[in-house]
């Protein structure tokens, strides 16, 4: 399809390990000018729905500085661009809740806000649990809260889970699994 904006030119505001900020001068689809900022992730986004056999998946809870409060969440995290998006997502997984699954399913797509960024993310199910002891980064402190998956999408549905990646893959499963 068409791109009905031109950039007229852009430059690097701001960069770190894990983003890139670029404002960008544009000409908008009416020929107006304008500036468009757009923040580039250095990783994928990736979400994990694990399930057992009885139905229940596993939440977990942080406090987001960005958002100044406190989140039920799947389980995600990022992983670099150029290494395989499944094996990021094993590592996530086993790292936030000791969780290893033998069955996974690649569900989900997601742009998590395409207006200000290039972010892609990938949810994965994942099946056949076993646990062992998680292996969380040093900079998270991290509350793990098995639960039915029927009651997570209660969750999503009541507003007690707000993470774009969470109510999408929550939901997408659900849809997948008939919970």
């Amino acid at each position: 399809m068409y791109n009905p904006w031109k950039t007229l030119d852009g430059r690097e505001v701001y960069e770190n390990p894990w983003i890139k900020v670029v404002e960008y001068n544009v000409l908008t689809p009416n020929g107006s000018k304008g500036i468009y900022g757009k923040v580039s992730f250095k990783n994928k986004a990736l979400g994990i729905i694990p399930v057992d056999e009885e139905g229940n998946t596993w939440l977990v809870g942080q406090y987001r500085y960005t958002l100044d409060e406190y989140c039920w969440e799947i389980p995600m995290g990022g992983g670099p661009n150029e290494l395989d998006h499944l094996e990021s997502a094993k590592r996530e997984l086993k790292e936030e809740t000791g969780l290893v699954a033998s069955e996974w399913n690649n569900i989900m797509r997601i742009h998590t806000s395409n207006s200000v960024t290039d972010e892609e993310g990938f949810v994965y199910l994942a099946t056949g649990l076993t646990q062992e002891d998680p292996e969380p980064e040093d900079t998270e402190v991290l509350k793990v809260k098995k639960m039915p998956l029927k009651e997570a999408v209660e969750w999503v549905m009541e507003g007690k889970i707000t993470d774009a990646i969470s109510v999408a893959g929550i939901l997408k499963a659900s849809r997948i699994l008939k919970v």
